[in-house]
């Protein structure tokens, strides 16, 4: 059977971390693949070209957050979200990637055909020098489609229902996602509602200009401080650059591993040694309890890092303080908790989280009919049942995202290498009794947004390849070079071999 031409053999969507990567070994691992990365935005970089906020940064380090195959340099763990872009313009430069992305290319719909063995997509396009912000809108055929798109709505934050917010306060609002560029906070009483890493990130930043800013939180985060720097040690006396970026990769590769499960095996003195060490930190007039003594267990929630401990630098200047508490109402000049406890703000700011959705809000439909990916199974957290030639990225919650994306790209090559070299058209993961796995979530957390994402996300199982990650180094020798035909199916048109 003869198929139409295809304009590409794969499609990544989304010109991120997990774009770049993807596509960077597409190029190594499966050379003359016709590839392309279709960006609805203008730039390259994703949640980092996105989020603007005062003092935005990774929550990782660099070192095994940032790309493997272009190392990340500089003397500094934890890095601003404009040098995490810079990092992934000069590598998509230095490999010629950025001539294969498509910018202002929105995916909006994508439709897999058995008999054409191709995914239609249709694209709207958009042009920004036009006033008119008229959009046209086109097809495109690809053989394989992997999403890079992350987990969360880049149009539209999460709404806060805070009561009194809207109809009362008379500040200024703010969700992180969108701070407003021209914003001037000089001497303005802020209150930052989280207690995520955003909200920990903007405090120290806020404080700097603000005349007072208050996080206020329902329950309490753990939160570390680690050296931002790694100039100066003895390794860079002894050893060449190249060679104290692999050390230093290695370290930053199991040092938090080591971390989260000593967190997991024995939580009640993970719990003392965070209290300790967070109250060495506070001013006096700041307690660890209640405002540093969670609810929770270490890791059943993603553990916060302050860099240098700028973070609790802040309090200690006096400028900056915490509260822990439910909001009664918000009135036209402050927050009104239920203690009867009132804080005088002028800008609120609401870091209360992120409004989750997959693959940028693309219709998925496959032979004509809708296809979801929430309560399907993922195979090897990469491919998803009963969905052909179709791979999504997904990160860890105790580790880097790159991490996660590194072992998907490789995952996928494998399999794009196999059906190359053995003229095969289409592969899915097949399960022959859905019924005998035990439901799995794919991230391993409690937290809210965690818990959220379940209801769109796919799920793991209890065995096999449908199994959760666990450890990037078990993972990625996986997935490299181990058995990665268990529970796919390959076929040659419509027949299956």
């Amino acid at each position: 059977m003869t198929h139409p031409p295809a304009d590409y053999d794969v499609v990544i969507i989304g010109a991120g971390i997990s774009g770049i990567n993807t596509a960077y070994h597409l190029q190594t691992e499966v050379p003359n693949n016709r590839y392309a990365i279709l960006e609805g935005r203008g730039n390259i970089g994703g949640t980092w070209d996105l989020f603007r906020y005062p003092g935005i940064r990774s929550d990782t380090d660099l070192h095994t957050f940032g790309l493997p195959w272009n190392p990340w340099m500089e003397d500094r763990a934890i890095a601003d979200g404009g040098s995490i872009v810079r990092h992934l313009q000069e590598s998509a430069a230095k490999h010629a990637i950025d001539s294969n992305i498509r910018f202002h290319h929105r995916v909006v719909a994508a439709e897999w055909s058995s008999d054409d063995q191709l995914w239609s997509l249709r694209v709207e396009v958009s042009t920004p020098e036009d006033d008119s912000n008229a959009l046209t809108t086109i097809s495109i055929l690809t053989r394989f489609l992997v999403l890079g798109t992350g987990y969360y709505d880049y149009r539209e934050p999460l709404s806060a229902h805070i009561p009194g917010l809207k109809e009362r306060f008379q500040g200024t609002t703010i969700h992180p996602q969108f701070w407003p560029q021209d914003l001037d906070y000089t001497n303005k009483r802020i209150v930052i509602i989280g207690s995520g890493a955003t909200a920990i990130t903007l405090l120290p930043n806020l404080a700097a200009k603000a005349k007072h800013v208050t996080m206020l939180q329902r329950s309490p985060t753990y939160i570390m401080s680690i050296n931002n720097s790694t100039a100066n040690s003895w390794l860079h006396k002894i050893l060449p650059a190249s060679m104290v970026f692999q050390v230093l990769r290695i370290f930053f590769l199991c040092v938090p591993v080591i971390i989260y499960y000593f967190c997991r095996l024995f939580p009640s003195t993970a719990r003392r040694i965070n209290h300790n060490h967070v109250a060495k930190q506070l001013p006096a007039h700041i307690k660890p309890d209640p405002h540093f003594n969670p609810l929770y267990k270490p890791w059943d929630e993603r553990l916060c890092f302050t860099p240098d401990g700028d973070f609790f630098e802040s309090m200690r200047k006096g400028n900056a303080t915490v509260e822990t508490g439910h909001i009664k109402a918000v009135t036209p000049d402050g927050i009104l908790l239920q203690s009867g406890q009132f804080i005088p703000a002028d800008i609120i700011v609401t870091a209360t989280g992120l409004k989750l959705e997959v693959g940028g809000g693309m219709q998925l439909r496959v032979d004509g009919q809708t296809a979801t990916l929430a309560g399907r199974y993922a195979w090897n957290s990469a491919l998803v049942h009963d969905i052909p030639n179709f791979a999504f990225v997904m990160g860890y919650t105790n580790a880097p995202w790159t991490l996660g994306a590194e072992t998907t790209a490789v995952l996928v090559c494998r399999i794009l290498r196999r059906m190359r070299k053995n003229g095969l058209t289409s592969v899915v993961p097949r399960l022959d009794n859905p019924e005998s796995l035990r439901p799995t979530p794919m991230w391993n957390l409690k937290a809210t947004y965690v818990k959220e994402a379940g209801k769109w996300m796919p799920k793991c199982g209890h065995e096999g390849p449908w199994k959760p990650r666990s450890i990037y180094f078990v993972d990625i020798l996986k997935a490299r070079y181990g058995n990665f035909t268990d529970g796919l199916q390959f076929y040659r048109g419509s027949k299956a071999v």
